[in-house]
């Protein structure tokens, strides 16, 4: 299931309110800045900061290298 375009042009990070990238296939919003990643379920995010995944370096490079191979931007443009 993927998230709406309208929806995904409004998410913004509940800690730093910047911009997400949007994995449809893993079904997560990840903020690169603060390495944090909020999962998605039954199609709703889980936007809580209490229940936002702390990303680990080697996981953080893996994210950012899908995102630019697949043309992956950020929910609303930074």
């Amino acid at each position: 299931m993927t998230l709406d375009a309208r929806l995904l042009e409004i998410l913004a990070c509940p800690i730093d309110k910047g911009a997400l990238l949007y994995f449809a296939d893993d079904e997560i919003l990840y903020n690169p800045r603060l390495q944090k990643q909020y999962r998605i379920h039954e199609g709703i995010p889980v936007m809580l900061p209490d229940e936002a995944a702390d990303i680990d370096d080697a996981d953080h490079e893996r994210l950012l290298a899908k995102a630019e191979a697949e043309g992956i931007t950020p929910t609303f443009g930074g």
